[in-house]
């Protein structure tokens, strides 16, 4: 049966040479049909001579040669509405391009300066939006009376277009024409409000194979009955194709978004914890997968079958049990191991190093105390915290006593170590300057128990910003601070974690030494990908040694310049760790959001030297693995410590054809030590369907878990690629699915039709938000530290953040019943729903923004400011929403509270109103516009990529 997807019918079937443009920002494909996956050689394509006029039909790609100049956003044009970001519309026709040669105009490509809305809007005005997946496969009749079939010309007025057709063929433009309605594109908005309205406050019932679950933005409660809950897994697609042929063919990835340790809400039960005692967990003899609902009893209870392998094993005796008459074992629903998704086991001596148990984990803070961090106010701000933090630092469930051992280091150019033994009186500094041979100068006295130490520890913290106060010192040392850390851990045979709070790019005579390589010159060439690849040597042997002994680097930056993050984050985005920026720090703005960061991430759960494996049945293995890991073979994930915030990203290959009757099975293993010393395993299982028809691959996709499959291979190939070649490949990748899914799933219909299926129908608007990310954008006006960072960040990403981040939430404040718990529904992140009379509050769990509109009513910005009107320019304290006794007030900050409370990092509110400068940094987050440095609003990029769609069908 054929489903239909969103029908959409845009009126050209040839390419415009106007709309040709952008094929240098994109890149062509290459001449053949068949698209190189990442690391596959780039194909060239050589533009004709300018003046020799090259039939359409020989432009392999259909789309005119890309224009001389493809500097991606070598230009930067402002978003909407301002006229002098275009070049002015040709006047008459002979001046025009001939068709199919390329435009002799400013559009140097799409990616810099698509046509203006109005013109795409002449052009576009015939799409016709059919239905949504309507069954009998025929798409209903749009908005924009009849549907038309076959190849339509677009009729702009004559010259509208630069580079358009000689002549203007007005005359062949069909019906009347009509403004395009935005809306009647999918819009994620409405995805999300639908399933929300379709699924939320619902309880999810994990029971049954190869289910959708609801979206990461609705709001459901989960019930584990033998599936892992999509708080822990989420597939790309949950119906595999069930041969290799059908995967080329769709060229839909296959891949599973794992957050080991993610937290659970309160209203769900915790993972059960199993202890089998001496004889540990049980496993398949052949393939050692855990005990779990896949494995099939048989022989009266004495053996069982492995639902990975199918290799048949004893039962051991102490775990016997007999079946009931329907083949099940009686005592199934008294062990987890049987019923369950998701449980822990103890494990057992075989399971930790050296065969003896591990001592419970280690913080230990390191404090830059050069002159930076003294004279922002910094070092104090941090020791007055860990005063009372440290009473908050995470302990075993049910446990009395804090586990934790905490240490303290400060440095410059040299490292000082500190005796907080609880019986001294004070505690005593050991100072090391010789950073190239780092050793930890005692052992007794360093790693202590907060509650034992308190005294002695709180002494120390209110010395040090006394003790360096008058230091001129500015340059500073960072590879030896790691080690110190690693080598006091080792001392201590703990693992543990490093926080790492550090000003500057260490400059003094130290290993790690680093030069500033910045080079805005290299953008947009074949070398870009150097500024984002790590400076090799000390820091490569280093992640090494911590993955090993379990330790985790958390590193807090408060850079005034460029810090090499691409470096100095090397270690903690292999490690497990986090990284945390605030450039330009300042205590009164930037100080409550780094103390939020600090407080979470030292509450935050977690666990320690952990490794994973993915196991799965046969006909398919993981083969390709993304997050804030190490790989030291090609099945082991290393982790140095896993939180509550980490996703590994898991990508699977078939090796076999898959058996449709017995679908397809993982089971991510995480053995690990807990926050107490104790080690343990943690078990997530996950059944998917197998199918032959595409259709139910599609039918079964998740557009937010794809994304953030996108995302992250992007970001990892373009270390070994130049950035055009990533970008041309993603949106070959985009047309490759939509054109697979159009030709073997949809039912016919006219050429000049849109068709996508109803899961991915929002797939091209986040995939041309992730081409728009500062990451992948290539511009000279974004730094080269930023694009770095947002690299790293979102390597460790979950569903949910990528999706926000990538379509951030839009809320309009001025309409909200204040009376209502609720927040109001977000609209479309573009510009035109932006009004003069409203307040908007923009938020991409990264970033936060207040958006007042220049004719906001005086008595909102009373209540909200406390002053009459917005022209009172100097009231306004950027960063800050003052907390005022009225309805208005109280609704804002509930609001803002509950989102940072949905979010993994703390989010400074920027106050920005219409029209003024800050205003750009508001603006590059409306993801369905033009990018300001760069890149194709969410029309152009549809419009696009349903041209590539046509060219691969033809």
């Amino acid at each position: 049966m054929s489903q239909q997807g969103y029908v959409a019918t845009p009126p050209y079937s040839q390419a415009q040479a106007g709309m040709g443009g952008y094929s240098a920002g994109f890149g062509n494909p290459p001449p053949q049909s068949h698209y190189g996956a990442y690391g596959s050689p780039p194909q060239g394509y050589s533009a004709p001579p300018t003046g020799v006029l090259k039939p359409p039909a020989s432009s392999s790609s259909g789309m005119p040669p890309p224009p001389v100049s493809s500097q991606y956003g070598a230009n930067i044009q402002q978003n909407g509405a301002h006229p002098h970001s275009f070049p002015p519309p040709v006047a008459s026709a002979p001046s025009m391009s001939p068709y199919g040669q390329p435009p002799q105009s400013a559009f140097h490509s799409m990616a810099q300066a698509p046509p203006p809305t109005q013109q795409l809007t002449n052009q576009m005005s015939a799409m016709n939006i059919g239905g949504y997946g309507t069954l009998d496969g025929s798409p209903m009749s749009g908005p924009y009376g009849a549907q038309m079939a076959g190849p339509q010309m677009a009729g702009p007025q004559s010259g509208a277009f630069p580079g358009g057709f000689p002549g203007g063929p007005a005359q062949m433009a069909g019906p009347p024409q009509k403004k395009l309605d935005p809306d009647s594109i999918p819009g994620t908005t409405q995805v999300i409000e639908d399933d929300q309205a379709k699924r939320g406050g619902q309880v999810y019932v994990t029971n049954i194979r190869g289910q959708v679950p609801p979206l990461v933005t609705t709001d459901f409660t989960v019930q584990d009955q033998g599936n892992a809950s999509p708080r822990f897994m989420r597939c790309t697609t949950y119906s595999f194709p069930s041969t290799a042929d059908l995967a080329k063919q769709c060229k839909v990835p296959l891949a599973a978004i794992i957050k080991p340790f993610a937290n659970v809400p309160k209203n769900e039960t915790p993972l059960y914890i199993v202890n089998h005692g001496e004889a540990g967990p049980i496993r398949c003899n052949r393939c050692k997968a855990y005990m779990c609902p896949y494995m099939q009893f048989m022989e009266g209870g004495r053996r069982y079958q492995c639902g990975f392998c199918s290799c048949i094993n004893e039962v051991p005796v102490q775990y016997f049990q007999h079946l009931d008459h329907m083949g099940r074992r009686m005592d199934l629903y008294e062990r987890p191991e049987l019923s369950l998704g998701s449980y822990e086991f103890i494990a057992t001596l075989d399971y930790c190093k050296n065969n003896k148990p591990p001592n419970p984990p280690a913080y230990i803070f390191m404090i830059d105390v050069s002159y930076n961090n003294i004279k922002s106010g910094l070092v104090k701000l941090i020791c007055e915290e860990l005063k009372t933090l440290l009473d908050r630092l995470p302990k075993e469930e049910g446990a009395e006593t804090l586990a934790i051992k905490v240490g303290f280091v400060t440095y410059n150019k040299i490292l000082h170590f500190y005796n907080v033994k609880s019986a001294l009186a004070q505690p005593q500094m050991m100072v090391v300057s010789d950073v190239a041979e780092m050793f930890v100068p005692l052992l007794d006295g360093f790693l202590v128990n907060f509650q034992e130490s308190r005294a002695v520890i709180n002494n120390l913290l209110d010395q040090i910003p006394d003790m360096f106060a008058e230091t001129n010192e500015s340059e500073t040392v960072f590879a030896p601070v790691i080690q110190a850390g690693l080598e006091a851990l080792k001392a201590a045979e703990c693992s543990g974690k490093l926080f790492i709070f550090q000003s500057s790019i260490p400059t003094a005579e130290a290993p790690g030494k680093l030069k500033n390589r910045d080079d805005k010159k290299l953008v947009g060439t074949e070398k870009e990908k150097t500024l984002f690849q790590p400076q090799r040597g000390v820091y490569e042997q280093l992640t090494k040694d911590c993955v090993a002994q379990g330790c985790c680097v958390d590193l807090f930056l408060f850079p005034n310049q460029y810090v090499d993050i691409a470096t100095m984050g090397d270690v903690p985005s292999h490690t497990g760790g986090s990284i945390y920026k605030y450039s330009n720090f300042q205590v009164e703005m930037n100080g409550q959001q780094f103390l939020s960061d600090l407080r979470r991430d030292v509450e935050k759960s977690i666990g320690f030297d952990a490794i994973m494996r993915v196991r799965t049945g046969t006909g398919f293995r993981a083969t390709d693995f993304f997050g804030a890991i190490y790989m030291n073979n090609t099945t082991d994930v290393e982790m140095a410590a896993v939180d509550c915030d980490k996703a590994v990203t898991v990508e699977f290959k078939h090796d076999d054809t898959l058996s449709e009757e017995t679908g397809a099975v993982m089971q991510c293993a995480l053995l690990y030590t807990t926050i107490g010393g104790q080690r343990r395993l943690r078990i997530h299982n996950l059944s998917l369907n197998c199918s032959s028809q595409l259709s139910e691959l599609y039918k079964s996709c998740e557009t937010d878990a794809l994304i953030n499959f996108f995302a992250k291979s992007a970001y990892r190939a373009m270390l070994n690629q130049p950035l055009k070649t990533v970008r041309e490949i993603l949106v070959n990748q985009t047309a490759h699915m939509l054109a697979c899914y159009r030709k073997n799933c949809a039912s016919p219909s006219a050429a000049s039709q849109l068709i996508l299926p109803d899961a991915m129908k929002v797939f091209p608007v986040y995939m041309n938000s992730l081409l728009k990310t500062p990451t992948l954008v290539g511009s000279t006006e974004l730094s080269t530290d930023d694009r770095a960072f947002h690299r790293l960040l979102v390597n460790a990403m979950g569903v949910e953040e990528t999706q926000v981040l990538l379509y951030p939430r839009l809320i309009p404040l001025h309409t909200m019943d204040v009376s209502s718990e609720a927040i109001p529904a977000p609209v479309r992140c573009s510009e035109e729903r932006l009004s003069e009379s409203g307040i908007f509050l923009l938020e991409n769990g990264l970033s936060m923004f207040l958006w007042l509109g220049q004719a906001c009513p005086p008595d909102l910005i009373q209540n909200l400011f406390n002053v009459p009107s917005l022209g009172i320019t100097n009231v306004f304290q950027p960063t800050s929403l003052p907390v005022l006794d009225n309805a208005h007030s109280r609704k804002i900050h509930s609001i803002i509270s509950s989102i940072s409370q949905q979010r993994a990092t703390s989010m400074k509110l920027l106050i920005v109103k219409q029209k003024d400068r800050s205003e750009m940094l508001f603006r590059q987050h409306l993801v369905e516009d033009k990018g300001l440095h760069g890149g194709a609003s969410y029309m152009d990029f549809l419009c696009y990529v349903h041209r590539e769609i046509r060219q691969l069908l033809t």
